[in-house]
């Protein structure tokens, strides 16, 4: 893992967490005292650059967009030939990558999102010019202890970055907005916490397990002149939805102006 940050620590434990041999992972970092840091919590080894480019069998690019064209043309004249370079750099295409690292280099990119932290991860993988049915099998298998996994073309990836990427933070703005108004319902902070959280799991349990459409299941809890109804109406009165759609076409677009500032 070069550049071992949040999320490339959430690829790390999920590899530990799967059964990978903890000396078997090798990270890069910074600082010596995030390095023993995770060395303690899990056990990897904490190596320069330039042994990692040599050592490793698969190298995973965790390190911020703007900062991996400094890392790639440091890496580039060192990589053998035919090594598999996985990115988790958002808004990167793997052109950029195959630019400055020696030609015919497999590239694969993904985007992934934090609740990895608990196994639940949303996983895209994308792959690039030189990339094989072999090298996606093989991320296909690093990103599968993260949670859920899916391929999909590379044009595709700014769009997921949206989705799923920054999606979690949606979500969590969307309780923190309903557990405040809990509160402000009359509802102990602890109590409307509880509701919320709960009501969450498991309505995306329901999602991920009926094999239902999120209309049937939203008409299911929607009685004619009911509460529910008049609530949608409010909802939609305020125009949640078309912001939704709003947000979602901004955080695209800012994940095309990355790339384009960092190529």
């Amino acid at each position: 893992m070069l550049g071992t940050g949040k999320m490339g620590e959430l690829v790390v434990a999920g590899l530990i967490r799967s059964g990978r041999p903890a000396d078997r992972v090798l990270v890069t970092v910074r600082r010596p005292a995030r390095g023993a840091e995770l060395t303690g919590k899990y056990g990897v080894t904490v190596v320069g650059t330039a042994e990692a480019v040599e050592r490793a069998d698969i190298l995973a690019v965790g390190v911020k967009p703007q900062d991996a064209g400094k890392l790639l043309d440091e890496i580039g004249p060192a990589l053998p030939a035919g090594k598999l370079v996985v990115s988790l750099c958002a808004g990167l295409p793997t052109g950029f990558f195959a630019a400055r690292l020696p030609e015919g280099t497999p590239v694969i990119r993904v985007m992934t999102n934090t609740p990895a932290m608990v196994g639940e991860a949303m996983t895209a993988i994308s792959a690039g010019a030189h990339a094989t049915e072999e090298h996606l099998a093989i991320a296909d298998e690093m990103f599968a202890p993260l949670g859920a996994t899916v391929r999909v073309p590379e044009s595709q990836q700014d769009a997921v970055t949206a989705l799923s990427g920054s999606g979690p933070a949606y979500f969590y703005l969307m309780a923190e907005a309903m557990i405040e108004a809990g509160v402000l319902l009359g509802l102990p902070r602890t109590v409307a916490h509880q509701l919320i959280v709960q009501t969450a799991v498991g309505s995306a349990t329901m999602l991920r397990d009926s094999g239902e459409h999120p209309v049937q299941l939203r008409e299911a809890v929607t009685s004619p002149a009911g509460t529910t109804i008049a609530a949608l109406r409010e909802l939609e009165n305020h125009g949640v939805r078309a912001a939704l759609l709003t947000a979602l076409e901004a955080a695209r677009d800012r994940a095309r102006e990355i790339a384009a500032q960092a190529l």
